[in-house]
């Protein structure tokens, strides 16, 4: 536990019982956190997928649906990396998801 607790401040890093504690705090901690940095991630592409499509003309939410329509598997990360660093793969998505939607909306 002492060398877990390596360079923790004071007490924490020189005692064993307050080493363990701050130790088994700290697990917990990066525990929770792993789990919330997929999250946050998640949230982030969303922000930057949101932000392209709304330029072409056509919000997060119907483009998702347009995608799902015409059929094209793509994950939200490389999406967001397509919006951010290849605007013209995005733009033929978005044209794609347009005319899903259209197909859809005619069809129904």
């Amino acid at each position: 536990m002492i060398k877990a607790a390596k360079g923790y401040r004071g007490n924490r890093s020189k005692l064993y019982r307050y080493a363990s504690d701050a130790v088994d705090h700290g697990l917990v901690y990066a525990y929770r956190d792993r789990r919330n940095k997929k999250r946050t991630f998640r949230r982030l592409w969303q922000i930057r997928i949101n932000a392209a499509t709304r330029s072409a003309g056509l919000t997060y939410s119907r483009f998702i649906e347009g995608l799902v329509a015409a059929k094209v598997a793509v994950n939200r990360k490389n999406l967001a990396h397509m919006a951010v660093t290849d605007e013209t793969a995005f733009g033929e998505l978005v044209k794609a998801a347009q005319a899903a939607l259209e197909t859809k909306r005619a069809n129904a």
